[in-house]
């Protein structure tokens, strides 16, 4: 991408320190804030190339992986805009399949710094603003835009017009800003629909996929929902994806969980549904089987914490954090973990989400439970979340900041031939301390 000469900042963190400066909250959610520096940038979101917009509770991150994953396969160049970063602020934007190089990062964030001026702008509403600059100003053929907190005032919202919406599963976060019942979060979701677009949704509750529906026809959008447009039917080692189009079948995903087979699925929908490009079954066939998305259920196979525990210990990562992530491991555990393995979580959790309810799934399910800070966030404190230990039937521990120390403490207590397996849980900001830790940030 062309870049302007003399960066405002020295360094990628004064950057982002300083766009963290700009408002006094870090949310906050609105658009007018977000539109008025936009203009001054010359309205860049106008000028990408045509957007999936992905919205959701659960998914997300996944969905916009498969949906990479078979556009790169097809032939497509695609920028990504993903949120939060797990190691390195560049993970968010992606231009033309490469992570954003240093200087192009310092330069889009410099140019929004100088836009806002005095005015203030929250960090994500900069930061988005500055991807919007780099997606402009690079050729692509799609862009993957996935939403950062609810849907209808998110900073993604901003686009005129998207090609196709989608919808992940919606379930309870965020309910001081998005509601506190589903329905009104759904309908918070349901804002980034766009007439005459489609609005592909995969949604288990009924009531909920009411919700959306009903926005999705009063903006005029084209709901095409799971069960009635398109199914999904799982086999041992294929599913079947159906629509009105024919049958595909398709591979197991790489990705562990059965729900990532609705994830890959919803993905198909969504690029079966638009009308910019023609994707060949070869390239779904071969993105659905490779798609990869970090601390989704990630087993860990090297690096540096591997070094603590033996070859026959497995170690798994994954980032969610709401009640229906926390029933997705457990249902993970259930059906592929042997029963008589031994099974470790260690747990750091932010102090806004549902620690409660996110571990009731794992009653019966846990050997050892590790209660972990996470540094530099407000947490539940590490003795609360080992005082659920005994409700689980498991034993309840407080560990400190060093993973690696954790690790082996664990392994000293159950490693030996009966396959030990840790699980290291509850915030996307400890899987990113994981991955730095392991030597292994994603790329």
């Amino acid at each position: 991408m062309s870049r302007r000469p003399q960066p405002r900042f020295d360094s990628i963190d004064e950057a982002l320190e300083a766009l963290t400066q700009k408002h006094p909250r870090k949310i906050d959610l609105s658009l007018d804030r977000l539109r008025l520096v936009l203009k001054r940038l010359g309205n860049p979101q106008n000028n990408c190339p045509p957007i999936i917009h992905v919205a959701g509770t659960n998914g997300k991150g996944s969905t916009v992986a498969f949906l990479r994953a078979i556009l790169e396969a097809a032939g497509k160049s695609v920028h990504v805009y993903t949120s939060p970063h797990l190691v390195r602020f560049h993970e968010r934007i992606r231009l033309a399949g490469q992570l954003i190089e240093d200087a192009d990062l310092l330069d889009v964030l410099s140019q929004v710094e100088r836009a806002a001026g005095d005015d203030p702008i929250t960090f994500f509403e900069a930061t988005t603003a500055a991807a919007f600059v780099a997606y402009a100003n690079t050729t692509a053929d799609v862009l993957l835009l996935e939403v950062g907190l609810g849907g209808r005032f998110d900073a993604t919202n901003i686009i005129p017009r998207s090609d196709v919406g989608v919808i992940t599963p919606v379930s309870f976060d965020h309910m001081e800003f998005l509601g506190s019942n589903l329905r009104t979060i759904a309908g918070e979701k349901a804002g980034i629909a766009r007439r005459s677009v489609p609005l592909v949704v995969n949604q288990p509750d009924d009531d909920v996929l009411d919700t959306i529906e009903k926005h999705a026809r009063a903006t005029g959008a084209h709901p095409i929902i799971c069960g009635k447009h398109y199914n999904i039917d799982l086999g041992d080692k294929t599913f079947t994806y159906k629509d009105a189009r024919g049958a595909l079948i398709l591979p197991i995903p790489t990705m562990p969980g059965e729900f990532q087979c609705e994830n890959a699925g919803l993905a198909v929908a969504a690029l079966r549904h638009q009308t910019q490009w023609e994707i060949s079954e070869a390239a779904i066939t071969a993105g659905v089987r490779w798609a990869a998305w970090p601390a989704r259920l990630q087993r860990i196979g090297a690096g540096a914490l591997r070094e603590a525990l033996g070859p026959e210990t497995a170690l798994w990562l994954d980032g969610g954090h709401n009640p229906a992530a926390g029933a997705q491991i457990a249902k993970f555990i259930k059906e592929y973990v042997p029963s008589d393995a031994p099974v470790h979580v260690i747990l750091g959790m932010l102090d806004n989400k549902d620690l409660a309810s996110y571990l009731a799934p794992f009653t019966g399910l846990l050997t050892g439970l590790w209660g972990m800070p996470v540094k530099g966030h407000n947490h539940h404190p590490p003795s609360s979340i080992a005082a659920f230990g005994q409700e689980l039937g498991a034993a309840g521990h407080v560990a400190g900041l060093d993973l690696g120390e954790t690790l082996a403490r664990i392994a000293r207590q159950d490693g030996g031939d009966q396959g030990l397996h840790i699980f290291i849980l509850g915030s996307l900001y400890l899987a990113g301390t994981a991955l730095k830790a392991n030597g292994t940030p994603p790329d």
